[in-house]
């Protein structure tokens, strides 16, 4: 039996450039981290040849092709599995639509554990290079590339997708104290309102046609660059102004990422205390974050108790195999 652990991400800056609509013309930037929240993969041999996927619903198929579950089809080709084999999956937070790209940290500990299974390692470059033939190749979902990387790689990083369609990581590098203090000034909500990201991000796609468009993302990665600056510089005062700016950027690169009831959230937000935020993912649903004193998160979750409050810390070890009991 094998089980992978994988995290979910929070994007921080620069979400939408990860989109072949506009890395291939131009150098995009995302500035994330993989967060204490994880997906678990468990796969185990099937003693009659058959294949067995457990998620919201179960498969029971004799072969590979009649997989129905996308992601799990493709990675058992990858792999190069044919049958036998049985898999299992959970998730610390529901696992559709959440923002927090649990679709590509299923899909990379899916990788992960299926190597494990066939006794071959992968790296954390392979998986994430993997992962998004898997979603995007495979699968022609038209998201981007910087999940499938913070879910391999995890740890606080600028990712950068380059014209050439090579994906760079450098980790942040900041004192353990500054970290403690992004963590403690972080609060994040759950809006209770789930959406199909592909639709949102397909909409953003054709949006970056327009020059206009390509204007505001070209900010958002000058933003990520800067918000990398500032955390190895060892400053937070400027984090939560860099965050306003890049949400207000993002709601104006398509209708689909906003609407009136998430506007009137972040304002209340900010009115009481918070000093930027943003919805995390492509938007319109998920979970909304906010940076803000710690002695002002519970005037702000008196001000948004409508919304579920869920702490997150951060993780620094991206995907992992937490149990290896190869089968003889």
């Amino acid at each position: 039996m094998i089980v992978s652990k994988t995290p979910l991400r929070m994007s921080y800056v620069g979400g939408g450039s990860d989109l072949p609509a506009y890395y291939r013309e131009e150098l995009g930037a995302v500035l994330s981290t993989s967060i204490d929240k994880y997906m678990y993969i468990c796969v185990n041999q099937k003693f009659d040849g058959r294949i067995r996927v457990s998620y919201t619903r179960t498969e029971d198929v004799q072969t590979r092709a009649q997989v129905e579950h996308p992601l799990v089809r493709e990675a058992l080709d990858i792999v190069g599995i044919e049958g036998g084999i049985e898999i299992a999956s959970m998730a610390d937070i529901p696992s559709k639509g959440s923002g927090l790209g649990s679709s590509s940290s299923y899909t990379v500990g899916l990788l992960n554990a299926l190597f494990a299974y066939r006794n071959q390692f992968a790296s954390k470059e392979r998986l994430a290079q993997l992962a998004c033939d898997v979603e995007i190749g495979r699968c022609r979902e038209p998201i981007g590339k910087q999940d499938q990387y913070a879910a391999a790689y995890g740890g606080l990083n600028l990712i950068r997708f380059h014209p050439d369609e090579r994906v760079s990581v450098d980790p942040v590098i900041c004192a353990p104290a500054l970290m403690r203090q992004l963590e403690d000034s972080t609060l994040v909500f759950f809006t209770g309102r789930t959406r199909s990201a592909s639709a949102v991000l397909a909409e953003q796609s054709r949006a970056m046609q327009t020059s206009d468009r390509r204007a505001l993302m070209r900010r958002m990665v000058e933003l990520a660059f800067e918000l990398k600056r500032e955390l190895e510089g060892g400053h937070l005062e400027n984090f939560g102004p860099i965050l306003d700016e890049n949400w207000r950027l993002k709601a104006q690169l398509s209708s689909g990422i906003s609407d009136s009831q998430i506007d009137n959230w972040y304002a209340s937000g900010m009115a009481n205390g918070a000093v930027g935020g943003k919805l995390l993912g492509a938007g319109n649903g998920g979970f909304m974050m906010f940076y803000a004193p710690p002695d002002r998160h519970e005037q702000i979750k008196a001000a948004l108790s409508g919304l579920e409050p869920v702490k997150f810390r951060f993780d620094r070890s991206g995907a992992q195999i937490v149990h290896y009991q190869p089968t003889e």
